[in-house]
Parts: C-alpha cells; sequence; structure tokens
C-alpha cells in the first residue's frame, strides 16, 4: 500500500500532521491527554461514531503513553511486582470492557457516558485545589489491582480517563508520594491504552489513515506543549481549560440533535 493510496493528495497529509501536532501541543499544554481533546474533535469535527473515535483517539494516545511511561520509570521507578500488579489487573479489565464497548454498547450511550467523564474533570479543573501533605503511605501491593480494574474500566469504555481515576485513589486512599502515584498510573494506562487500541482495532473502530499521521505530528509537539505549560498561570489555565470541557461536553450531547 502506497501512501497516495492512503491519501488523496499531499494536502490532506499535510493538513492531518499539523491537526496532529496541535492535538500534541494542547495535550503537552494542559497535561491531560490528547485523547480528551481528539474525542470530541473526531465526534464533532469528522462526524464519527463514539466508538470510532475513541478507537481512533487511542492511536494518538498509545505511543506518548508508552514514551511517558519509560521515561518516567527511570526517574521514579517502582517495584516489578507492584507495576505487574496495577498493569495487569488494568490490561485484562481493559480488554474485557473494550469488547463489551466496541460490540454491545450503543454510540449513543458511549457518547453520553464520555460527555459525563469530561464533565466530571471539568468540576474537578474549576474547583479550588487545597494543598495536602505529601504522602506517606505505605505501597500495598495487594490493593494495586482493585486500582488497577477501576483504571482498566474508564480505558476500556471511553478509551481514556484511566490515569486520571488512578493517581487520586493512589496518593489519596493509599496514601502514596504523587511521584509514586504517577508512576503507577502510567504502569496501568500505558498498557492498557496499547490493549485497548488492538481491541478497537479488532471490531474495525480505528480509522488508521487520519490516527496515524496525527500521532506522527503529535510526538513533534508535546514537550513544546509541557514547556509553555511552566511558562503560565496555572489556575487561568486549569480554569480555562474545564470551561472548555464543559462546552464540548454540552456540544456532545445536544449537537447531534440541533444538526
Amino acid at each position: 500500500m502506497t501512501l497516495l493510496s492512503l491519501f488523496p493528495s499531499l494536502t490532506d497529509l499535510f493538513l492531518t500532521l499539523a491537526l496532529g501536532a496541535s492535538l500534541g501541543f494542547l495535550g503537552g499544554l494542559f497535561g491531560i491527554g490528547g485523547g480528551i481533546v481528539a474525542v470530541p474533535l473526531f465526534v464533532l469535527g469528522f462526524h464519527m461514531e463514539q466508538p470510532l473515535a475513541q478507537g481512533t483517539a487511542l492511536v494518538l494516545m498509545v505511543p506518548n503513553l508508552l514514551i511517558g511511561w519509560w521515561r518516567y520509570s527511570q526517574r521514579h521507578p517502582v517495584p516489578l511486582k507492584a507495576a505487574l500488579a496495577i498493569g495487569l489487573s488494568a490490561t485484562l479489565t481493559t480488554w474485557l470492557i473494550a469488547h463489551v464497548a466496541t460490540s454491545s454498547l450503543n454510540p449513543t450511550v458511549m457518547r453520553l457516558l464520555f460527555s459525563a467523564c469530561i464533565t466530571l474533570l471539568a468540576l474537578q479543573l474549576l474547583v479550588p485545589r487545597r494543598k495536602k501533605e505529601e504522602g506517606c503511605g505505605t505501597l500495598k501491593v495487594g490493593a494495586l489491582p482493585f486500582v488497577g480494574m477501576a483504571g482498566g474500566s474508564s480505558m476500556g469504555l471511553l478509551g481514556i480517563g484511566g490515569g486520571l481515576i488512578a493517581t487520586p485513589l493512589l496518593s489519596g486512599w493509599l496514601g502514596l508520594r504523587q511521584t509514586v502515584a504517577q508512576s503507577l498510573s502510567l504502569a496501568l494506562v500505558a498498557p492498557s491504552s496499547a490493549v485497548a487500541l488492538a481491541t478497537y482495532a479488532g471490531a474495525g473502530r480505528v480509522d488508521w489513515s487520519l490516527g496515524l499521521p496525527m500521532a506522527i505530528g503529535g510526538l513533534f509537539t508535546v514537550s513544546a506543549g509541557v514547556a509553555l505549560a511552566h511558562k503560565l498561570p496555572e489556575r487561568r489555565m486549569r480554569v480555562a481549560f474545564g470551561w472548555m470541557l464543559v462546552a464540548t461536553a454540552l456540544w456532545l450531547v445536544l449537537g447531534p440533535a440541533l444538526r
């Protein structure tokens, strides 16, 4: 298969690369992940059904998450037993839930669930944070599979949210330091996102001609987004992004009816 058979013109290819670069930049800027931005874009802008949008967004997310996991584990390693406990439980749960999502769930129901998820995330961003003491809990390997199942359920059903669920559980419920919580969260999200992508792809719920060039474009801009994020006021960024997510959630619900 040639490049020209995948893309009608080089202009389309460049535009897709540029769009992926924009999504990668936003993902790095807000530190939340390109999937939360990409899925609504695919649904509203490309008129994809929700499962196809989630599967295509995973193409963007998987390489960034795998690279992030590798880099973070170099600086903040966690015991292999702990990584396996949370990673394997999340991966198995992701595989099971993704099979149900791609074969049984109505796309409208999935869109509403996705809207509810990003609304909850928006509320979390809009509510002012209270400073917490650095966690000093002991790493309890026996509790990690439960965290893995919670994060894996979100990854399988929505294609996003595994880390957003796991990190607060690890730092709040188990009382782990933030660096340890984030390292374990990546050990959950990176492999489970790859399994979710494979499952969605097996069900024909991935547009590779759109996802692959976007993923390539995003790899070049994530670092720039992260660098800019360190220079901008955190509170204003959180509020702006939170209200954008609220508007996106409403449009996901109301947009199809208005069209």
